[in-house]
């Protein structure tokens, strides 16, 4: 669920654990969450004139732009898509309209509201799937035929239908619980069983793409479907440990209301989606006269603008209002410059960050700082393997330094460039832990010298391999 009483402070708090630097943006941001939670508390007759404030984030690729955005999302546990503005096309081009990012978040909102109604129904189902499993490995005694109701026992004479010779209820209840033991002991995993699984739909819809033309592949499938008599299945003869797995998604299908997940998805697209707009910055540049992708790039800002001010747009699932979705827009604006867009759409995006460039210092930190920093990834990456990997300080501040270099030298990827340089660097150790369980490797400033000085001063060769 979201968790938008969150206070900006601990927003930003929370945002700190995984993005390096850029309080600003983090503010921004914060700022933008906590006042989704005032909305909801104001009084229902102004609660629907107050708009989301929309955000545009202008700086350099790696700077943390995407991240800010998608921590974000995750933070309050909301539905997030992003999107590249360069993908979109004008109405009446080749490529994907303006509304596909809205239909996108929908199937984000209702696939997450899915999830949390599977965790809920999760123990009912694996109840419901051990009596399956049961069924399949013992199955139950053939009953006698049904005999006519002239003949049938009074209810004083006898509770029970009479089963074939030779097995008596009791003695089959008996089994059953004994094979109930072996089960959730594990002791049958490996004994097979035969499940009826849903065959898989041909791939005849292949021939479907470009824009608006996703929705009608799926709506026609789905009809088809219908048509052809349902979901077919099969019979396949499996091990227990993936019956169990087919048995699970099976129960959990069947015990989620989807139309109240359908309905769930759509408030919480509506009232906590975020759509993360990147690459705006090409499709900035007006249009000065003549031809031209200017033409395109205007129009698709123009697409753009009702969606951001607030639309009804129509989605497999139902019609979906945009006026309450928070748009966040990021660029690195190099070129050009977010006074180029459209007049109309600027005013859609009241609130513009600039995101710092990465320093040295920033390196550091984003190599060790966060949780999910790139120094605890590749430590635990190889430990995997029964190989320890010691990263002293020096170290650390050397591939900062040589990654600073080259993103001065080429290209500004930002942090990214960490990635490179971490990658070439543990190259060899990484091809060879299979052979080197139980061994510890200390990576110091030498270490990174040795593997890396040479290539980071040869800027030719830094363009092509770093």
């Amino acid at each position: 669920m979201a968790k938008l009483s969150l206070t900006p402070r601990e927003i930003v708090a929370e945002l700190d654990k995984y993005i390096v630097g850029q309080n600003n943006a983090k503010r921004a941001v914060a700022i933008a969450l906590r006042n989704r939670w005032r909305r909801k508390q104001v009084p229902e007759a102004l609660r629907d004139e107050i708009m989301p404030k929309n955000i545009i984030m202008i700086g350099p690729t790696g700077v943390g732009k995407t991240e800010v955005a998608r921590r974000l999302a995750r933070l309050a546990g909301a539905p997030f898509v992003k999107v590249e503005a360069s993908k979109f096309t004008e109405v009446g081009y080749v490529g994907r309209d303006v509304e596909s990012m809205v239909r996108d978040l929908v199937e984000v909102a209702v696939k997450l509201v899915e999830d949390e109604e599977r965790e809920q129904v999760r123990g009912r189902a694996t109840e419901a799937v051990e009596e399956r499993l049961l069924d399949l490995l013992l199955p139950p005694p053939n009953r006698a035929p049904q005999p006519p109701e002239w003949m049938q026992p009074q209810p004083e004479a006898s509770a029970e239908q009479p089963t074939l010779p030779g097995i008596t209820q009791e003695s089959y209840r008996t089994a059953r619980d004994r094979f109930r033991t072996m089960l959730r002991e594990g002791t049958l995993e490996s004994k097979q069983v035969e499940v009826e699984v849903a065959a898989r739909p041909g791939g005849m819809m292949q021939i479907f793409s470009g824009a608006g033309l996703e929705e009608m592949a799926i709506n026609l499938q789905d009809t088809l479907g219908n048509m052809m008599g349902g979901k077919r299945t099969r019979r396949r003869k499996v091990r227990v440990r993936e019956a169990r797995e087919f048995l699970q998604a099976e129960e959990e299908e069947r015990l989620i209301d989807h139309e109240k997940v359908i309905q769930e998805a759509l408030v919480r697209a509506q009232e906590d989606g975020i759509i993360f707009v990147d690459e705006i910055d090409k499709i900035a540049g007006r249009h000065q006269g003549g031809g031209g992708p200017d033409v395109s790039r205007e129009g698709v800002q123009r697409d753009i603008l009702p969606i951001v001010e607030g639309s009804t747009v129509t989605t497999k699932h139902g019609m979906v209002r945009t006026d309450h979705v928070l748009f966040i827009a990021a660029g690195a604006f190099h070129m050009t410059k977010p006074s180029d867009l459209i007049p109309e759409l600027q005013g859609r995006f009241p609130i513009r960050v600039e995101l710092a460039r990465l320093t040295r210092a920033d390196l550091v930190r984003i190599l060790t700082e966060p949780e999910n920093a790139l120094v605890t990834q590749y430590r635990a990456l190889l430990e995997t393997e029964g190989v320890i990997i010691d990263f002293l300080p020096d170290a650390v501040d050397k591939i900062a330094e040589l990654a600073e270099k080259v993103n001065e030298r080429t290209e500004n990827i930002g942090a990214r460039r960490l990635h490179t340089v971490m990658e070439k660097m543990l190259e060899e150790v990484s091809f060879d832990a299979p052979a080197m369980a139980g061994a510890r490797v200390i990576i110091d400033a030498r270490y990174v010298g040795e593997k890396l000085a040479e290539l980071a001063g040869d800027e030719d060769l830094s363009r092509y391999i770093l």
